[in-house]
């Protein structure tokens, strides 16, 4: 109610034009996570079903990116779906994977904003693990846009940050199992060719940014996020707007960041 009388008041257009200005000049972040929280929440707070909720927060996506794109960021990457969220009620996860399908059919389809802006989708994560239906569009989405390399999509589903170091460890053992590399070859620079975000031209996020007020990362970008900033925010992702995106930009404009010096 409150929200909705100030915004017929013009509080919020003021608001956000002053909140433009202040941050319209400064340094902008050159990769951002994000982990998308508080889908469920929300719904169940104006007694919808989940489902509607995940509806919501799907859409959601598409607005931000935009919002990114016009801010001249150039990586997003986006927590849709943890290897853990398979554990949750077979329905609910059934719904997800439908809204996921839909969500990349509807992108293939229009695809302006991608083709536009040259943006490139990635999907990290053990996709594997994903219905095949799901896996063929996924590859349909990437190839389309394999050739891009003005802005950079990661979308991280059946995703979970103990499983990409896992991975990226296997990789790395079953080569020196070869006799392609020996133990003593091992270092950051090496590991960081096997996880998931290898291709992108700057893998760490200069601020993560979660919703729905829950402080942790969940496993998110573990070995990427090791001197990200962090931003937290209670409102939920469904009714994330520009304002509080700009005052996650702000916050990170005002930190001193000194990657452990």
């Amino acid at each position: 109610m409150l929200r909705r009388l100030l915004s017929i008041l013009g509080i919020y257009r003021i608001y956000s034009k002053w909140l433009w200005y202040q941050i319209k000049d400064g340094k902008k972040p050159e990769h951002i996570g994000v982990i998308l929280d508080g889908n469920r929440r929300w719904a169940r707070k104006r007694n919808l079903d989940v489902w509607i909720g995940h509806d919501y927060g799907a859409k959601k996506v598409h607005e931000f990116f935009q919002w990114c794109i016009d801010l001249g960021i150039k990586s997003v990457t986006i927590y849709v779906f943890s290897t853990e969220n398979f554990q949750r009620d077979c329905q609910e996860v059934k719904a997800l994977m439908e809204i996921f399908k839909r969500e990349i059919e509807e992108t293939l389809d229009k695809g302006d904003l991608l083709d536009r802006h040259k943006a490139r989708v990635r999907f990290i994560g053990r996709t594997h693990l994903l219905p095949e239906s799901l896996q063929r569009l996924i590859e349909k989405v990437e190839e389309r846009t394999a050739g891009h390399d003005r802005h950079y999509l990661n979308i991280a589903i059946a995703y979970g940050g103990r499983a990409e170091l896992t991975d990226a460890v296997k990789a790395i053992a079953e080569r020196i199992s070869k006799g392609e590399l020996s133990p003593s070859d091992i270092d950051e620079r090496l590991i960081e060719e096997y996880l998931y975000t290898s291709y992108l031209p700057q893998q760490d996020p200069d601020l993560i940014i979660r919703t729905s007020g829950e402080e942790r990362l969940s496993g998110f970008l573990l070995w990427q996020s090791a001197y990200s900033e962090l931003y937290f925010t209670d409102v939920f992702w469904p009714e994330f707007r520009k304002i509080d995106f700009w005052r996650a930009i702000r916050v990170y404009q005002q930190r001193e960041r000194r990657f452990g010096h």
